[in-house]
């Protein structure tokens, strides 16, 4: 396994890394008040759902130095030449303040079922059919679940807030795993599915990264894809990641973002040997979701409250689980990973 290490930047980025770092940093300071606010209306320290632990906190300083290392990774793989800049924050301050109102009009509403730790309110308005129990779920207690427009366009703003506006940079972890893996191959040549694609913003990544290679989001979800077409104008299927509409060693490569610990434990084997079997020879996964506590023991806290918080019912047994054996009972071989604050990222290859 080899540690992603950003190379030395190329002069003829250096441009757009500095814009990089100026987007990461009007970012940073959009999400982090937006969270602020949302909490300060929603105050989920208090009442039935507030988080208790006697592990300690991570330090400020350590907490700092983790987040930083999210934006600092992404700004020196634009400076590399991996993928270009990307806008990191709402462009006009009309949208800014309209997502923000947004937000915040929802946070009592998330914040309700919090304390009432009800996550399944979905279940009885969720279209009938086609989706599996553990999916009809309100995960992080989200207004609508997976479910309406209105949770789509809204989701990854929530996202953002979460991780004080690092969550682009963090899951870039993975297109930069898959850039170096791609370097000097004809894009022409090559298809890659986003599966769990969601509203659409890793995929805009990869059609960013790889304009000329065929770029298609995967998703369970008609509300998210439809977002994810509106956002990206990519092709874009619904279809379950457990059976996957695709041949049998047809694809170049998968990209799959903060999906596994959404998933129960029987159901991630299946998921591997589905991402596994529609690989060709040679092909990638390109992996990112959270990290585990062996990968950052002082950052433990945050994880232990994120299940509490957020709803996210599988996520202690996602914590225990071996991904590299996980993949490897799939039949694919790690060959690189990385990661920057609460993200880790994994490069899986199968073998030619």
């Amino acid at each position: 396994m080899s540690q992603a290490n950003s190379p030395r930047p190329k002069p003829a980025f250096r441009g757009e890394a500095g814009l990089q770092r100026a987007s990461g940093a009007a970012k940073a300071l959009l999400w982090t008040a937006g969270g602020a606010a949302a909490r300060a209306l929603a105050r989920p320290d208090r009442g039935a759902g507030r988080f208790q632990s006697g592990t300690p906190a991570p330090s400020p300083a350590v907490l700092r130095r983790a987040y930083l290392e999210a934006f600092d990774k992404d700004v020196r793989d634009v400076a590399a030449g991996l993928y270009p800049a990307r806008p990191l924050a709402p462009a006009r301050p009309d949208v800014a303040v309209r997502v923000m109102a947004d937000l915040l009009a929802d946070a009592k509403a998330v914040d309700s079922r919090r304390r009432r730790r009800d996550g399944v309110e979905v279940r009885e308005a969720a279209p009938a059919g086609g989706y599996p129990a553990y999916y009809r779920q309100n995960f992080h207690f989200q207004s609508g679940g997976w479910f309406t427009r209105e949770s789509a366009r809204r989701y990854d703003a929530q996202v953002e807030t979460l991780f004080a506006g690092a969550a682009a940079a963090m899951r870039r972890r993975a297109l930069a795993l898959l850039a170096r893996a791609w370097r000097g191959r004809d894009q022409r040549a090559l298809t890659v599915v986003d599966a769990a694609c969601g509203s659409g913003a890793f995929l805009a990544d990869l059609r960013a990264a790889f304009p000329r290679a065929r770029c298609l989001g995967l998703d369970l979800s008609a509300p998210y894809l439809e977002e994810a077409r509106r956002r990206t104008g990519a092709a874009a299927v619904q279809a379950n990641v457990e059976r996957l509409p695709f041949a049998d060693a047809s694809l170049d490569a998968v990209t799959c973002i903060y999906l596994f610990h959404e998933l129960p434990p029987r159901v991630r084997p299946v998921v591997a040997a589905e991402f596994a079997r529609v690989l060709k020879p040679g092909g990638v996964l390109a992996f990112a979701d959270s990290i585990q506590t062996d990968d950052a023991p002082e950052l433990a806290r945050l994880l232990e409250a994120f299940p509490v918080l957020f709803h996210e019912p599988f996520y202690a047994s996602y914590q225990g689980t071996d991904l590299p054996a996980l993949f490897a009972a799939a039949g694919l071989q790690l060959a690189a990973a990385d990661q920057a604050f609460m993200t880790k990222a994994l490069l899986f290859e199968r073998p030619g």
